[in-house]
Formats: structure tokens, sequence, C-alpha cells
């Protein structure tokens, strides 16, 4: 990002979604419509994709978090895994990754037994072996994209 306002106007909302304009505004030393007018234009071009609350796992009853590794059980199949897991709502996010798995999974779930249930319909649905690592404690997750110049 070249643009030091757009940045310092990316790194506020970025630490706190539900700024006002007029916050923002104060922020970068301009008027609300000019902020009003730059957000506009960088969820035009796709810099903001959205908004949305944080929510707290524990208090929305899911207080158990894993990564789970998977990989194909036939190197010939179709890389379609993304899209066969995307129904299940307890992956939280999928991401393609390099090394022997082909994909790594956040899930979030109510205990053990409710991991032990997802990691097998993860593997029926996508015919994948799995590896997963249970979150013990998290220090930090959601920061920023964008720090302050």
């Amino acid at each position: 990002m070249d643009d030091p306002v757009d940045h310092a106007i990316l790194a506020a909302i970025s630490r706190d979604g539900r700024a006002t304009l007029a916050q923002l505004s104060e922020v970068v030393g301009m008027s609300t419509s000019a902020v009003q007018s730059r957000l506009r234009r960088l969820e035009t071009r796709g810099v903001i994709t959205g908004y949305r609350a944080v929510l707290d796992a524990e208090q929305v009853g899911k207080p158990l978090s894993a990564f789970v590794e998977i990989t194909p059980i036939d190197p010939g199949q179709p890389d379609n895994a993304p899209e066969l897991l995307e129904s299940l709502d307890e992956i939280e996010a999928c991401h393609s990754i390099a090394g022997e798995a082909s994909y790594m999974l956040l899930v979030r779930v109510a205990g053990p037994r409710a991991l032990e249930k997802l990691v097998n319909d993860i593997r029926a649905v996508a015919n994948v072996r799995t590896r997963t690592t249970i979150v013990l404690q998290t220090y930090y997750e959601n920061r920023p994209i964008v720090s302050p110049a």
C-alpha cells in the first residue's frame, strides 16, 4: 500500500472494524466524506473484502481448536478437498500448504468427541489421511494485517 492515508485507514479499521467515520477522519486528518470515499474505493478495489465480528470460541461452545493436516489417500484423485469439505461448519479455515500434506484446516469444536467425529467426517467426505494437532492455548490471532506506519 503506497498511499499513507489509505494505509492509516486500513491500520485503524484492522484494529477496530467498528470505528466510525468521525474516528477515522480524526486519525487521518481528513473530512468524514473524504474518508468515506476512500473506504468505498478500497472496498471496490477488493482491498477491504468485508467486516465481521470476532467471536470468543469458548463463549459460543467451541472451546477446542485443532489443526488438521489432510493428504489424499490416492495421489491420483481430483484435488477438490476444499470443495468437498466446505459444508463442514466446524472447519474455520482451509489452507493449501507446501510439504507432505496438501491442506491445513483450522477447526473449532465442543470437545474431544466432537473432534473425533469431525476428523472421521473429514476422512470419509474427502478420502484423505489426517494428522491432528490440538491447540492448548492461543496467545494471539486475528492480528491486524496492516500495522500503523
